[in-house]
């Protein structure tokens, strides 16, 4: 899912404490039929996308970073993915500005709230972020300097009928939903009139 969270960017003073409750909550997924409710990872859509998504990962690995693959094995018939955490991701690996498409997040260390939004805006997507913090004010600060089309504080993003949809950079061309949405569809034409005689 394109809006699905990819990046986790955590500043240091939480980092190892986050670090342990995230590889704990990947390693609990349980992997299964997309049909049955106690299943909370399902396959990819095609066998091809799950090639890619090795790839990808691969890539990511060979240019530096560090994978963890999580859980249980996933089942072997279906297109399924071994959910992975990258860390240390360097602009120059080429997974800095990819994006993974499965159960593969990137994990950013950072010193403080500006390195937070530096890596953050050094993306080439901007389609949606999220900003989670006791302090709401600040996080609604932070949230105004991250360059996408929506954030949310202190919740995932959301895709609803009565909220604009959409992104900034290489993400998407326009607004969809509300009326935003349907001012996409018009073209604005400026048309002056002026009396003949009047200066100009």
């Amino acid at each position: 899912m394109c809006c699905g969270s990819k990046r986790l960017i955590i500043v240091d003073a939480v980092y190892d404490e986050f670090m342990d409750k995230y590889r704990s909550s990947v390693a609990a997924l349980r992997a299964g039929d997309p049909h049955d409710p106690v299943t909370q990872l399902a396959p990819l859509s095609t066998q091809s996308a799950v090639d890619m998504l090795a790839e990808q990962v691969k890539t990511a690995i060979d240019s530096g970073a560090t994978a963890e693959r999580l859980g249980e094995a996933v089942p072997k018939q279906g297109a399924f993915f071994q959910p992975t955490i990258l860390t240390d991701v360097k602009p120059d690996n080429p997974a800095y500005q990819t994006e993974f498409f499965g159960p593969v997040s990137l994990v950013f260390r950072v010193a403080d709230e500006d390195e937070a939004i530096s890596v953050a805006n050094a993306s080439i997507y901007g389609l949606g972020g999220s900003v989670f913090t006791r302090d709401v004010v600040r996080g609604e600060r932070v949230a105004r300097r991250i360059e996408t089309g929506m954030v949310f504080v202190n919740h995932p993003t959301v895709v609803r009928a009565d909220i604009p949809f959409g992104g900034v950079k290489n993400s998407g061309f326009g607004t969809e939903l509300t009326e935003f949405g349907i001012r996409e569809f018009v073209t604005n034409k400026v048309v002056g009139v002026v009396d003949i005689d009047a200066p100009f």
